[in-house]
């Protein structure tokens, strides 16, 4: 079989080949990957239910579909605990049982401990349990997850609003520069954390809550590069000589300024997005995050500055949180030198 090729333009052959030849940046890339694939699929690592069984004849599938007790044998019509050693004896009498790596959801509370929450490392919890009994190593799984979603989601958006809105100050300049520039000013003032406050002290702020109201005062961090890159390159002669053929303006932004700003902008974009990473954790390590029991990279630091005599936890935070961060810079100094026509490929 031939190898699968993408039908890539030359400039972007030119740049795929830039990016691989900056090898810390593409072991990055791999490494950061295969971390986030296996947290996509944290149901199938870290799950106290099985994926899968085998009673009387029939398969069950529990991860996906949820069975009462009586569907195994047992006598009540609630969902059955597969930990409970009495329904895990009656299906293992007709059937057999198949467990996840780790038996552990993230709000899931280990009952069996022999020493007092939180627990130190074992076999059972790889990386110990915190003060409720949880697994730490579900937790971390799961809120390594949300941590890169809500990163991602966040810069994403931001980005895309505040690239519109530089493009258009820098692209048409004077009342229309000016006044946005003003708002700006206005906008940026207003205390987001105080507001984060008064939000979460009338709702609960959940995910999408937490995105809106940070993508609100997130948006302007892009907007002073765009701007200046598209001051700077709207009186090009090429530029000049496209409005001149009757080049419309959106044409004029989109194919011949905004490649101008590209390089600026990636430069900037690998700090955002660990911005919008770190702004979750510190949110949840101060209380005003996600809603209490969510699996949270903050909510294991704050278990590490409240249990001292623990230090698995506050450990096992910090040296998630510095080595994803880490990765993402790495990944992004190279996506920035790829598309940097200044750049040569050695």
């Amino acid at each position: 079989m031939r190898p699968l090729k993408l039908n890539m333009s030359p400039i972007n052959q030119r740049r795929w080949e830039s990016f691989k030849a900056n090898r810390r940046g593409l072991w990055s890339l791999r490494i950061f990957l295969v971390m986030f694939l296996v947290t996509l699929c944290a149901e199938f690592i870290a799950n106290d239910k099985p994926l899968m069984l085998r009673y009387d004849g029939s398969l069950y599938s529990p991860v996906f579909f949820s069975y009462p007790e009586t569907a195994f044998g047992g006598d009540f019509e609630t969902e059955a605990d597969y930990r409970d050693p009495y329904v895990k004896k009656l299906i293992e009498d007709k059937g057999w049982i198949l467990w996840p790596p780790i038996r552990y959801s993230y709000n899931t509370i280990n009952l069996d401990l022999t020493v007092s929450a939180p627990a130190p490392p074992s076999g059972e919890n790889w990386l110990g349990t915190d003060d409720q009994g949880r697994d730490v190593l579900a937790r971390l799984i799961y809120g390594f997850r949300i941590s890169v979603l809500f990163g991602l989601s966040l810069t994403i958006f931001s980005s895309l609003i505040g690239i519109a809105a530089g493009a258009v100050q820098g692209y048409f300049g004077g009342w229309t520069d000016l006044l946005f520039q003003r708002f700006i000013e206005i906008w940026t003032s207003v205390p987001s954390l105080y507001l984060l406050i008064i939000i979460a002290s009338v709702i609960e702020p959940g995910f999408w809550i937490l995105l809106g109201i940070l993508l609100l005062f997130s948006w302007v961090s892009l907007v002073g590069v765009v701007r200046a890159e598209f001051l700077r390159a709207r009186n090009f002669e090429y530029v000049l000589a496209a409005r001149a053929l009757g080049v419309g303006t959106f044409t004029l932004m989109h194919r011949h300024l905004l490649p101008n700003a590209m390089v600026a902008t990636l430069t900037f974009l690998p700090f955002l997005l660990n911005a919008s990473i770190t702004t979750l954790t510190s949110l949840d390590f101060l209380g005003f995050g996600l809603p209490p029991g969510s699996p949270s990279l903050g909510e294991l630091l704050a278990q590490g500055k409240a249990n001292l005599q623990a230090p698995w936890l506050g450990l096992t935070g910090f040296f998630t949180i510095a080595f994803m961060l880490s990765l993402l810079i790495f990944i992004g100094e190279a996506v920035r030198d790829a598309f940097d026509p200044r750049n040569t490929i050695s």
